[in-house]
């Protein structure tokens, strides 16, 4: 081997390594700092999840920053799952279910400014689940789907 192909792999062999022990020692080699939406290195989040009284499942979340958000499950008496959702930052959203006459769930969401999502879902003729979604600033969407005969579903979307 020449004197210029042993200094390429002893280089190359070094670098390997220094890159080896960043990651054995759960570093990256860039800090600390974590990503918008990601856990920083070397934090902690926590997850605790438990049956309620009438047996839906609740969810503690808490941050690394010690903030914690709550999702409190019920069942409601048409047997459809509500939710009330506690932010971190205190806000409060409420999530209501409703099974229809045609067996298909409504929804209800209220956020923590007091402004509303509607999904109302109907089963057509063909059995597909057509849907009336009116928004928090009060516009709608149809979502028209039908079935086809190799089974496979189409849908027409129309925004207003």
């Amino acid at each position: 081997m020449t004197r210029s192909g042993w200094l390429a792999v002893m280089t190359l062999s070094a670098a390997l390594a220094v890159a080896g022990a960043a990651q054995a020692e759960g570093g990256s080699g860039k800090g600390n700092k974590a990503k918008k939406g990601n856990q920083a290195q070397g934090s902690t989040a926590t997850v605790h999840r438990s049956k309620g009284a009438d047996g839906v499942t609740d969810r503690t979340a808490t941050g690394p920053k010690g903030r914690t958000q709550t999702v409190d499950r019920s069942r409601g008496t048409d047997g459809a799952i509500d939710a009330t959702v506690t932010g971190r930052k205190g806000g409060t959203s409420t999530v209501d279910r409703s099974k229809g006459a045609d067996g298909v769930t409504d929804r209800v969401v209220t956020g923590p400014g007091g402004k509303t999502q509607t999904i109302d879902r109907t089963r057509g003729t063909d059995g597909a689940i057509d849907s009336t979604i009116t928004g928090r600033q009060g516009g709608t969407t149809a979502v028209d789907r039908s079935r086809n005969k190799d089974g496979t579903t189409d849908a027409t979307i129309t925004r207003n």
